[in-house]
């Protein structure tokens, strides 16, 4: 990926980090391009950095710099132009009764026991299932660009999922998701379809999804929404479907 160079970004200094063992692909060590002083991203600044790939959490924005590896793909679904296919229209009737209500970051103490069962037992060891307060509100809860938190709940108002979204230019950027383990169903699927409809609400054309990694089981799925676009040799193009 080359280096941002448009007039925003001026002010702006962009460092690599150190190696780390990647997240995603045992085995391998993962590097990160940081932009630098966070306190310098602001809405404009994160919505040029977004469409070059860029990610955010808490108060880094970043993207993948890894010396041998190009596994990350950053990928963007055209809400626009989505339609729902068999599975996801059943899945979607099936969780009508869901109330989703749209608020900006605040710490809730139901949010944070449901964020730690989550952690448990979707990525257990990953070391996020260590998290305390002081860490979930550093990495959930802290940003300087606008952002806001969908809290899902079922019809007998138990919190069931939590989304946290950034508002960019082009769409939503879908910073972190989490949800009942033990809800029977794919609540992570219908946070997607969800974020997609309201996409469309605000009359956004793109849910940014962060990166996907054919090899990785946890990132694959995000190909399964299509139309969507991928970025390759800083320009988003849409693949051949398979």
């Amino acid at each position: 990926m080359s280096n941002p160079s448009e007039s925003i970004f001026r002010k702006l200094q962009f460092y690599t980090t150190a190696s780390y063992p990647c997240s995603y692909l045992p085995g391998r060590l993962a590097r990160s391009e940081v932009a630098a002083p966070a306190h310098l991203v602001d809405d404009a600044a994160y919505s040029r950095l977004i469409e070059q790939g860029f990610r955010r959490s808490g108060l880094f924005t970043y993207r993948p710099d890894c010396e041998t590896c190009q596994a990350c793909i950053p990928i963007r679904v055209d809400a626009r132009r989505f339609v729902r296919d068999r599975t996801q229209r059943k899945l979607w009737n099936r969780m009508g009764a869901m109330r989703v209500k749209v608020s900006p970051l605040h710490w809730d103490a139901r949010h944070f026991d449901l964020y730690q069962r989550y952690q448990s037992r979707r990525h257990p060891g990953a070391g996020m299932d260590q998290d305390d307060q002081a860490q979930y509100t550093q990495f959930l809860l802290t940003s300087r660009v606008r952002s806001d938190m969908a809290e899902f709940t079922d019809a007998e108002g138990v919190v069931r999922m939590v989304a946290i979204m950034d508002r960019v230019d082009t769409g939503i950027s879908a910073v972190y998701t989490f949800y009942d383990p033990d809800w029977p169903g794919s609540l992570g699927t219908f946070g997607i379809l969800w974020q997609l409809d309201y996409c469309r609400h605000l009359g956004l054309q793109w849910l940014y999804l962060g990166y996907w990694i054919e090899e990785s089981r946890k990132m694959a799925y995000k190909s399964r929404f299509r139309p969507h676009q991928v970025l390759r040799g800083g320009v988003w193009i849409e693949p051949l479907s398979r």
